[in-house]
């Protein structure tokens, strides 16, 4: 008796099925990772965001690492303030326990006393690290595009709204 092929069922994985890979992030989302989002800050002022910032980021670069990383956002902070205003912070350094550009992105919906430039509460906080030799040049472009990318109240009104990684970077996307 002759036996009726079996076709497999649309969840079914064949045995030579390829596992599918994570489409490449591109633009000003290809420098942000999902272990590197954090849309909800608990942190109420710069230190406790810097620190709650720098653990994330920590879990990519080393745990030993952290009081390294701290040191050189406090130093930068001395220079002045990294607050640009309209509810933005772009923290930024260089160091040399990185060898590529990482952006630790934090959301906080009830704003954190930051010292911005115009004296308002932070809610969007853009951590940005890069190695000190940055052959292929993009950490001062990076910043700009993300200075760029906040200046607009639509995109600052989205980056509030959103809630989930690929959100952000629909809204990235959308914006570059």
């Amino acid at each position: 008796m002759p036996t009726a092929k079996k076709t497999p069922s649309k969840g079914a994985k064949s045995a030579s099925a390829k596992p599918v890979a994570k489409p490449q992030l591109t633009g000003l989302a290809a420098f942000f990772d999902e272990a590197l989002f954090l849309p909800d800050l608990k942190s109420r002022n710069k230190a406790e965001a810097f620190e709650e910032m720098v653990d994330a980021l920590c879990t990519t670069l080393g745990k030993q690492n952290k009081q390294t990383l701290l040191s050189m956002l406090h130093h930068r902070e001395m220079l002045g303030t990294t607050g640009i205003g309209r509810g933005v912070a772009i923290p930024h350094g260089r160091t040399l326990l990185t060898r590529h550009l990482r952006v630790v992105f934090g959301r906080s919906k009830t704003g954190i006393d930051y010292g911005a430039r115009d004296g308002e509460p932070v809610n969007l906080i853009f951590l940005v690290v890069a190695p000190f030799q940055d052959r292929g040049n993009v950490y001062l472009p990076t910043l700009g595009k993300l200075v760029e990318l906040v200046r607009a109240k639509p995109n600052r009104d989205k980056l509030m709204e959103i809630e989930t990684f690929e959100q952000f970077v629909e809204a990235l996307a959308a914006t570059t």
